[in-house]
């Protein structure tokens, strides 16, 4: 099974196809709502990578954890092909709001 990644603003864009644990692991790459950038309220089901965010991790082929029990130490992990090819798609297109399906 996978997961369709549609460009909410782009709707003539064709869906990035992803693993299903992709539903899982995109808050590894959102940013919250109310940054800089991000409205304050984004619908269930969606979600927005703001274009500097996709930019630095894609560069950096990591993206970095935060442990909830200890919000002082962090671990890089390093980005899936899967996940590195869907962020080249954000940049290339410009995207940034998404849904899942």
């Amino acid at each position: 099974m996978c997961v369709l990644v549609y460009a909410i603003e782009k709707p003539q864009l064709p869906p990035f196809e992803m693993p299903a644990r992709f539903k899982h692991d995109i808050t590894y790459f959102v940013t919250k709502a109310g940054e800089e950038g991000v409205p304050d309220c984004i619908a269930e089901g969606e979600w927005w990578v703001r274009q500097e965010d996709a930019r630095r991790i894609y560069d950096e082929g990591v993206i970095r954890i935060v442990s909830p029990l200890d919000s002082a130490n962090t671990a890089e992990l390093e980005i899936t092909e899967e996940q590195e090819a869907w962020l080249h798609w954000m940049i290339q297109h410009e995207i940034e709001h998404v849904r899942l399906e």
